[in-house]
């Protein structure tokens, strides 16, 4: 079988076996920053007739599966280690594991860490460099506005930036906080640079790319949240009792099966309540919370800040007018729709998310959302909760029922 051979450059002397196989390569295939990298090494001159430059990835994809069956040995060159955010997963996905070989060097994560003198094994590692890969843009797993939530969780993240999401713009979102950035340029070139500032100092500067971004808190200044579940209703800004029950909410998280990471519609989002709870839970979810009435919007608001809930986007409007552009969801809860839960059910329907979770108030509501699930195939499951909380009347304590939910799950 013709074989893939993914080889990682930019940090270290080729190992004998990388030699061997370059030096019997019928194409070598490489961006034109890694070509460059790669007039560096001894091999290269043996072998520069062999090597094609192709920037795009899909077209590199492309023109190995015209040729992979002409050719003996493919190499296709990558930046340090291939199967860290790189293109060693592409290359197995499309070509099955037993047509590709992958052979490793450094990654820039850890050479960043060595050059800061840091260890790594407790850091966070996400990638905010675009790709080809239209999973991956769809899915949006992180943004930059998403670092200041991990920060809750993390005191150490390092981040893989590109030209949109580089250093300055990820100061921007933290100005707020006190910690130290480390911005690592160019590592393994001669004009490698390690630049060491406060958000406010690195907002202010431009930086060569290709960069990694440390970010680091103090010891002393890291204390992640002791309470990642749990916020009690007078916690929670909210107005006139619109916001849903401690009890209810916890059950309702329990029955949406939360990813950690994904994107999370909550619609009719009210106070928020809901949202909160899941964005502290999951600080690498992305929660859209859909809320058309002012006052809400202004409670979500509150809450967001109160307890740095950055992975939260709200989204002013009703649905389902507004549901359109936002990134498909792996999961949705609708708490309020006002008259129109059969026009959002079916518009969430249709993205083919696998489960979805709606409280409802009335009998016809529930109805309602059952109605749709059937029609559409859903697997449905119903709990009634009834909730007595305790009163002190005349000295004595005396059970108070609220008004009891209804929660449907709909699950493909």
């Amino acid at each position: 079988m013709n074989k893939i051979y993914v080889i990682g450059i930019g940090y270290k002397p080729l190992e004998k076996r990388a030699q061997e196989i370059i030096s019997n390569s019928s194409v070598i295939l490489a961006s034109n920053r890694l070509s460059e990298v790669f007039k560096g090494y001894d091999e290269f001159e043996a072998v520069k007739d062999r090597v094609k430059v192709i920037n795009n990835v899909d077209e590199t994809i492309n023109f190995i599966k015209s040729k992979i069956s002409n050719l003996n040995q493919i190499i296709l060159l990558a930046s340090g280690d291939p199967t860290f955010f790189g293109i060693g997963r592409r290359a197995v996905r499309e070509f099955g594991r037993d047509a590709v070989e992958i052979i490793s060097d450094l990654s820039c994560i850890q050479i960043a860490f060595s050059r800061i003198k840091e260890s790594w094994d407790d850091a966070f590692l996400m990638s905010l460099h675009g790709g080809p890969d239209p999973e991956k843009r769809r899915r949006l797993p992180y943004e930059t506005n998403d670092i200041p939530s991990l920060l809750q969780k993390y005191n150490k993240i390092a981040v893989l930036t590109d030209k949109e999401n580089n250093p300055s713009e990820i100061a921007k979102v933290l100005l707020q906080s006190e910690i130290i950035i480390y911005v690592c340029e160019k590592l393994g070139y001669e004009d490698e640079r390690i630049t060491e500032g406060t958000p406010q100092e690195i907002a202010k500067m431009s930086f060569s790319s290709p960069n990694v971004v440390i970010i680091k808190q103090s010891e002393a200044g890291f204390q992640p949240s002791p309470i990642p579940f749990g916020l009690k209703e007078n916690e929670l800004a909210h107005s006139r009792g619109l916001i849903t029950k401690d009890e209810v909410r916890a059950i309702t998280i329990h029955k949406l099966r939360l990813p950690q990471k994904g994107v999370f519609w909550d619609i009719g989002a009210g106070s928020g309540s809901v949202s909160i709870e899941a964005a502290r839970l999951y600080p690498e979810l992305k929660v859209f919370s859909i809320e058309k009435d002012e006052e809400q919007i202004d409670h979500i608001k509150e809450n967001k800040g109160r307890f740095n809930a950055s992975n939260i986007e709200i989204v002013k409007g009703e649905a389902p007018d507004v549901l359109n552009g936002l990134p498909l969801p792996d999961r949705v809860f609708i708490g309020g729709s006002g008259e129109r839960l059969k026009e959002i059910m079916d518009y969430v329907i249709e993205t083919k998310v696998k489960l979805i979770v709606v409280n409802a108030a009335t009998i016809e509501t529930m109805n309602d959302a059952v109605e749709c699930f059937e029609n559409h195939g859903y697997n449905i499951a119903i709990s009634e909760i009834s909730v007595s909380r305790a009163k002190t009347i005349a000295g004595k304590r005396h059970m108070s029922a609220l008004n009891p939910v209804f929660i449907i799950t709909g699950e493909k």
